[in-house]
């Protein structure tokens, strides 16, 4: 009887063990993906936070530090280009520490730039207004406005800035984002592909229905890339989320518990 008793309280565990593997998680981090079959998407609206997520077996693992994949198709580069790369020191890759990194975000807390920005392993929202819409990332408050006035931009007219200057339109349903005015302080991605000031960055935000987003990323640089750069990444909406905070401190240039090579 003892040991009956026993076994029943043992399978009771088990089942309740496994009732809260497969219930609905609540909280950031935790919330339940999309269904599979979603509602058809808004016109119009790319409102929302959003959070990379590969399709499922898609072996995009590179997607973590660069573009593409960097052994079957590596960007073309410029002689240039060639040459910036060599210098980089990448600590994403593995191939560098911390301790020996010459990555500008990891040494100096510079802002990512575009489009290394989604590289950083946190969510972005867009929330749209009349005249600009803006995007939002959650890395180290990064605030992108993409103005939908109808200006015109002129690369030879505006201040370089980090992340670029940007002007949005609508065709069809897909949001059509144009940077340019960069200044060349950094990274493409996160090996250490350098960019020049005249580089020119083409974002187009596909929702392909109410839960998952595609953007297609176009990087065009005379003076860096031998013909331009394309990519595309792949998100899915939190409706449950809200942004939170990561700064670019002392986490990221604490570097006091990396023991030192010999010799170094």
């Amino acid at each position: 009887m003892r040991g009956l008793i026993v076994l029943i309280v043992a399978v009771i565990v088990v089942s309740s063990a496994v009732a809260a593997q497969q219930a609905p998680q609540a909280g950031r981090g935790r919330g339940a993906a999309p269904a599979a079959a979603s509602a058809p998407a808004p016109t119009r609206d790319i409102t929302g936070v959003w959070m990379m997520r590969n399709p499922p077996d898609s072996n995009r693992g590179f997607t973590n530090f660069t573009f593409t994949d960097p052994k079957l198709d590596p960007p073309a580069l410029t002689a240039w280009g060639e040459a910036r790369f060599k210098e980089a020191k990448d600590s994403n890759g593995g191939n560098y520490r911390l301790d020996e990194t010459n990555d500008p975000v990891l040494t100096k807390c510079y802002p990512p730039g575009v489009p290394r920005v989604y590289f950083h392993p946190y969510p972005f929202e867009v929330v749209h207004t009349s005249k600009v819409t803006l995007l939002l990332y959650e890395y180290d408050h990064t605030l992108r406005r993409v103005y939908t006035d109808g200006r015109k931009l002129v690369p030879e007219e505006l201040d370089p800035l980090w992340m670029g200057h940007s002007v949005g339109r609508w065709e069809g349903n897909d949001f059509v984002v144009e940077t340019v005015g960069f200044n060349d302080r950094t990274w493409l991605d996160r090996l250490g592909h350098a960019h020049s000031d005249q580089l020119k960055v083409t974002e187009r935000f596909r929702r392909i229905d109410r839960d998952h987003l595609h953007l297609d990323i176009t990087m065009e640089d005379p003076v860096a890339l031998a013909r331009p750069w394309r990519t595309t990444f792949y998100y899915e909406l939190r409706p449950q989320w809200e942004l939170g905070e990561i700064s670019c401190s002392g986490d990221y240039l604490d570097w006091s518990t990396v023991e030192a090579r010999p010799g170094k």
